[in-house]
């Protein structure tokens, strides 16, 4: 799969998103070490939801992703300590990289949220993908500093507590900067908002990013192949990168159609993705 980018187009999308990265940057902290520059393509798990846990596990490798985002059930929180070691032995010995986990709910019991930061700690994951209540953030607050973990909010789109990049950002001012943003640009397309844009908001909280495009800016829509609906992936990449997207943060391929079997059309996203990075 080709993308029909020319080379001025990117440059010009790479330069106006240094530009616009570059003046946030002197105006809001930055919590986690930058990144070099040097992104790493990763899988959402769920994108493989159908497929055996150690099959869907090879399936990333030989599509050429180096980090991973598990969900609950390859994955459960409720794991026991020799459920952990034996996924990430698995995971290790394909040479993949854990990066995130979620998406997690999390509510004001204190005690709950504590096992999920516990089973987090244990896994060795950085970033765990959240969908938390207003009365969590309290108890949010004492875990991020407790463990050191991240939580990184998933907005669902339209009709979501997290609808619009605004709602995410009120959410997290007032909080640990060690909670903030994992950006599906997909929901957030069928949210009407631009996926750039979005990044560039949430320079300095944002620790995942969802690469996934849909063919219209509504509620009701469809996935797409990467490039071929509403997000620009060069322009993307370049925002991430003016950003400064932490190294240990998670960014994840999600590709949700044709479940049972999606690995042609993920392909032809890894190609997209690649051409573009």
């Amino acid at each position: 799969m080709s993308v029909s980018v020319s080379r001025r187009h990117f440059l010009a999308a790479a330069a106006s998103g240094v530009a616009a990265g570059s003046a946030l940057l002197s105006s809001r902290h930055v919590w986690a070490a930058p990144s070099s520059g040097d992104l790493k393509l990763g899988l959402q798990m769920y994108s493989l939801r159908k497929i055996p846990v150690d099959d869907a596990l090879k399936d990333a490798k030989e599509l050429g992703f180096e980090t991973i985002e598990m969900y609950g059930q390859m994955f459960p929180v409720t794991s026991t300590d020799d459920q952990i070691k034996e996924m990430l032995a698995k995971i290790d010995d394909l040479g993949l990289k854990l990066l995130a986990h979620g998406v997690n709910p999390f509510t004001k019991d204190h005690e709950k949220n504590r096992a999920t930061f516990e089973f987090a700690r244990k896994a060795g994951i950085p970033n765990i993908t959240a969908d938390p209540t207003p009365e969590a953030f309290d108890s949010l607050d004492k875990l991020v500093a407790e463990y050191d973990i991240r939580i990184a909010i998933h907005n669902h789109g339209p009709k979501h507590r997290y609808n619009k990049v605004t709602d995410v950002l009120n959410a997290i001012k007032d909080h640990d900067t060690r909670i903030g943003a994992c950006a599906d640009l997909g929901h957030y397309i069928r949210s009407g908002e631009d996926p750039v844009e979005v990044i560039r908001s949430l320079q300095g909280r944002l620790y995942g990013v969802h690469l996934k495009d849909f063919a219209e800016m509504q509620d009701k829509t469809h996935g797409v192949i990467l490039g071929k609906g509403h997000l620009d992936v060069p322009a993307v990449f370049a925002a991430m990168r003016a950003v400064q997207f932490p190294s240990n943060g998670a960014m994840s391929l999600e590709y949700e159609e044709h479940p049972e079997d999606p690995i042609d059309e993920i392909r032809q996203c890894v190609a997209v993705a690649k051409a573009a990075m």
